[in-house]
């Protein structure tokens, strides 16, 4: 069975389903319970147009849904709308439903737990890490979404905000390495840029090419973590570099900076820098402190934080990190990073081990551990 063609598939399938007056949620229950159809069926009898086979299984069980419903009486009229048997346009749906979820129903945040749910394929647990709240609590936000749009009529696509904020998202769940999505999200990130004249957009394309460029480096041979510092700056990928410049520096001219213009200017610096050690820190904090000025974010000012650190010193970069909320996410392991730099190796490596626990996947757990034990060792 391949799992990775019925992924691909499923926002089209959905997107069908939705355009032909299905509720959000009834579609969606309607394309999974196609997908397990398909999971069933599909490995003695594999058929010929998988999209084509999965939009008429869904429909079907869509109306069987609809039909049980005596609320919903109404729609049995749309049985004459069901797909007549043949191949499916091949059109690639899955931008326009990213539009189509983010409702002017639902609020932005709302929007985009929805979407990354049920188009991003995110688990609530991976949202919620995302939004900093409580899995519980994003499991309830997702429901609520839910209610709102169903039975509503998706003639009202949402703006372009929400959506680049779930492809920053999905982008950024992908590049954590939990689930493969970044090239995902540049692809629809490029549709978008060639679709819409955005500066944001732009700024949000030059922001994930200059990010995946040093995919490459970030892990070691056994799957280890490499530090930024420590990478091999010869394993990124220049072609995409010179690409993110180059679509940063045409959408800063046009003097309308958002978010993910200024975040892309900071990872054209750690891009631009020969080494580590020539890193121009400077310039990254003003581009922080710009970014705080725009989004007032817990996680821009952690990473302020760093920054304040290389640029003026171990103990500026403390002060900084004072001023920033400890239960944000990695928060600990930068108070450990900074007293290593200050020379408190002691406090150092109970941080590391701290941090490790409170990690949010497996890669980076063993990477803290091994700082810890580093420093154990060399204290010893």
């Amino acid at each position: 069975m391949d799992e990775a063609l019925l992924r691909s598939l499923t926002p089209s399938v959905l997107t069908v389903l939705v355009r032909r007056g299905a509720d959000f949620a009834a579609a969606e229950d309607a394309v999974q319970d196609a997908l397990v159809e398909a999971v069933r069926v599909w490995p003695a009898d594999p058929p010929r147009d998988p999209k084509g086979w999965l939009v008429t299984v869904a429909w079907r069980k869509f109306l069987d849904q609809t039909r049980s419903d005596t609320a919903r009486r109404r729609r049995e009229d749309r049985v004459e709308e069901e797909p007549a048997p043949g191949p499916a346009p091949a059109v690639d749906d899955t931008l326009q439903l990213y539009f189509l979820c983010a409702h002017p129903s639902l609020t932005p945040s709302s929007a985009v737990a929805l979407t990354l749910r049920a188009v991003g394929g995110l688990t609530t647990r991976q949202i919620a890490q995302a939004y900093l709240v409580p899995e519980a609590t994003m499991a309830q936000r997702i429901s609520r979404a839910k209610r709102t749009v169903a039975g509503v009529r998706f003639d009202q696509p949402g703006d372009v905000a929400t959506v680049l904020r779930v492809l920053y998202l999905v982008f950024n769940e992908g590049y954590s390495g939990d689930v493969d999505l970044a090239a995902e999200a540049i692809r629809l990130t490029r549709q978008l840029a060639a679709a819409i004249d955005h500066p944001e957009v732009s700024g949000l394309l030059a922001l994930m090419l200059l990010h995946h460029a040093r995919r490459a480096a970030r892990t070691a041979p056994d799957g280890g973590l490499v530090p930024l510092p420590e990478q091999d700056r010869g394993r990124w990928d220049t072609r995409l570099i010179a690409e993110g410049i180059g679509i940063l520096q045409a959408a800063l001219a046009r003097d309308r900076l958002g978010e993910f213009q200024a975040q892309a200017a900071i990872a054209a610096l750690h891009a631009d820098a020969p080494t580590a050690a020539e890193t121009d820190w400077v310039q990254i904090v003003e581009w922080y402190d710009e970014l705080a000025r725009m989004t007032d974010s817990p996680v821009v000012r952690l990473n302020r934080a760093v920054a304040v650190g290389e640029a003026d010193g171990p103990r500026a970069g403390l002060a900084a990190l004072a001023q920033v909320d400890t239960a944000v996410p990695r928060h600990t392991a930068v108070a450990a990073y900074l007293h290593e730099r200050d020379g408190d190796l002691a406090a150092a490596a109970r941080l590391y081990a701290e941090a490790a626990h409170k990690a949010p996947n497996l890669a980076e757990r063993d990477h803290l551990t091994r700082q810890a034990a580093r420093l154990n060792t060399y204290r010893s």
